[in-house]
């Protein structure tokens, strides 16, 4: 038998048919490639790690955190596979958000008083019997407070006259309507005196009003510090009720200024419900009662805006249809709003009425608001009822206040 002969070759005897240049080249190569990798991986992992998924809670806070805008949010309803796990999960990052600034305080005239009421306005009534026409002129105001961090103020004054039903027409119409319940038949401003804490106005203003409405007739002045870049300040007010005083002749009056107070103007019934499981809002806007204005002959048109504001944010809106106005404006329509668990417990709802006219094209006017939700240190009894309740509506008369 014949075998064939082997040969004994160790690894180090193998040799590539290379010649030492491509080599290194081919090895400089893999290095290379072997490195670009590893800088990839590594940036996908930081990017992962530093860089959480965004959900529908972080919509609720924009990239300097602030809220972001309206058209940025999305219902319930429009998400039918939403994660109540997923959101849970990204409403704790929120919470730190919220955590660092105060909770949702109110908003009243009281509060915005940053000191003592003080100074005084004058001004001068005149009916003319005639002409059935009321003549409202703004003198001046005398030592108003100047605000602490400028030492200055920029004072001017609104003018609201508000009128209240007589007795004997609610006992005629066998209703029981608060007997502070009042409209607003007109509304004027001033202009504004640049830093002058005894300023001098001068404006006059003018109305048709029937003589038998002038003993239910008041003049509301607000004096406030005009504020460019926020709210205007609170100064003070002065009210007058026309039955109390003979006006058939131009008369003078000097008063000091009181601590604001609110008027109510009328009633919305509003219903809640909060779904926990979905955290969804639904805020019901189904009626409102308000007066219509006396020898009205054009039409009035009203419309709702429902506002969720949270740390003194406005998250998002949302606006009814327009209804024309009579003693008890019928909407039904439900508003829903998408909250996680931190907002729906440090927020609270405004909820702003307000009239058009469809005869002549002018702009809106406020006729009234509504705020209740979570306080600083008090809830409202609404509110309180919803949270307990479970996925059932709570429906209930709110003041409508000017």
């Amino acid at each position: 038998m014949h075998f064939l002969p082997t040969v004994d070759l160790s690894i180090g005897d193998l040799r590539m048919p290379f010649n030492e240049e491509v080599k290194y080249c081919l090895l400089s190569i893999s290095v290379t490639l072997f490195l670009i990798a590893m800088g990839i991986l590594v940036w996908q992992l930081y990017r992962y790690c530093s860089q959480a998924p965004k959900g529908p809670v972080d919509d609720l806070l924009s990239s300097d955190g602030k809220p972001a805008k309206t058209g940025d949010f999305h219902t319930e309803t429009q998400r039918p596979n939403f994660k109540v796990e997923k959101l849970h999960e990204e409403a704790q990052r929120l919470s730190r958000c919220l955590s660092m600034g105060s909770h949702v305080e109110l908003p009243s005239l009281g509060n915005q008083l940053e000191e003592e009421v003080k100074g005084s306005l004058r001004f001068s009534l005149y009916y003319d019997q005639l002409q059935s026409r009321l003549v409202i002129t703004v003198l001046e105001a005398l030592v108003l407070p100047v605000r602490d961090f400028s030492r200055s103020v920029d004072p001017f004054v609104r003018v609201r006259l508000l009128w209240a039903r007589h007795d004997d027409e609610e006992e005629e119409k066998g209703e029981q309507s608060s007997p502070s319940l009042k409209c607003v038949l007109h509304e004027w401003q001033t202009h504004m005196v640049k830093d002058n804490s005894s300023p001098t106005f001068g404006d006059q203003f003018s109305c048709s009003l029937e003589e038998e409405d002038v003993p239910h007739t008041t003049v509301r002045f607000e004096v406030r510090d005009f504020d460019k870049f926020s709210r205007h300040g609170f100064l003070g007010e002065v009210r007058v009720s026309l039955c109390d005083m003979n006006i058939s002749y131009p008369l003078e009056v000097l008063e000091d200024l009181q601590t604001p107070q609110k008027d109510m103007v009328g009633e919305v019934l509003l219903s809640l419900k909060y779904l926990h499981t979905l955290q969804r809002l639904e805020v019901g806007l189904l009626k409102i009662r308000a007066l219509p204005q006396p020898s009205k002959i054009d039409k009035v048109q009203l419309y709702a805006r429902i506002s969720v504001l949270c740390n003194q944010f406005k998250l998002r809106h949302q606006k009814s249809t327009t209804k024309t106005l009579c003693e008890v404006t019928v909407f039904n329509e439900v508003m829903m709003f998408t909250l996680p668990d931190p907002l729906i417990r440090a927020c609270c709802i405004v909820v702003s009425v307000y009239e058009i006219h469809a005869a002549r094209k002018s702009s809106k006017r406020l006729v009234g608001q509504v705020t209740f939700g979570k306080g600083k240190s008090s809830e409202d009894e609404h509110w309180s009822l919803m949270m307990r309740s479970i996925c059932q509506p709570i429906a209930k008369w709110h003041p409508l206040l000017i």
